[in-house]
């Protein structure tokens, strides 16, 4: 399908298409606290899908990043994070933690799908823009 993007794809189909690509190519270079670490000083537990769930924060920051011109790990923080349970009080915005995306930001640039910015930040480089595309045409093609 000629002239099929990211942007024509439901995010979440997308997501779990691109986290299986990263899966069975075996480049993204996963840490190795992944089963135990939390994602936020909001949670509570880690993320139960402890084998995919970097996996999909990858892809994840892959396509945030592709929709946006430049991001950094300060706005992916704002993006990951969400409300901490305080008791009584009210509930207040936590932000994700910096060492995840940091990381899941560098695996990507170290597999060539991210370039840093010279404006700041991390931007997508060709060869992601094209792999991207590529994942979103197969997506499209197995949905219809």
């Amino acid at each position: 399908m000629p002239g099929v993007t990211v942007r024509d794809v439901p995010a979440q189909e997308f997501i779990n298409a691109y986290a299986q690509f990263l899966q069975r190519q075996g480049k993204l270079e996963v840490p190795g606290y992944v089963e135990i670490v939390k994602t936020s000083a909001g949670n509570e537990l880690p993320p139960q899908d402890a084998e995919t769930w970097f996996y999909k924060r990858a892809a994840s920051i892959a396509r945030h990043i592709y929709l946006r011109k430049q991001v950094g790990v300060g706005k992916l923080n704002k993006l990951y994070g969400g409300s901490i349970n305080r008791g009584f009080r009210p509930h207040k915005h936590v932000d994700a933690s910096g060492s995840i995306n940091r990381r899941a930001m560098q695996s990507l640039e170290k597999i060539g799908v991210l370039e840093i910015s010279s404006k700041g930040g991390r931007k997508i480089s060709e060869n992601g823009q094209r792999d991207l595309d590529r994942i979103a045409a197969q997506t499209l093609e197995d949905e219809e």
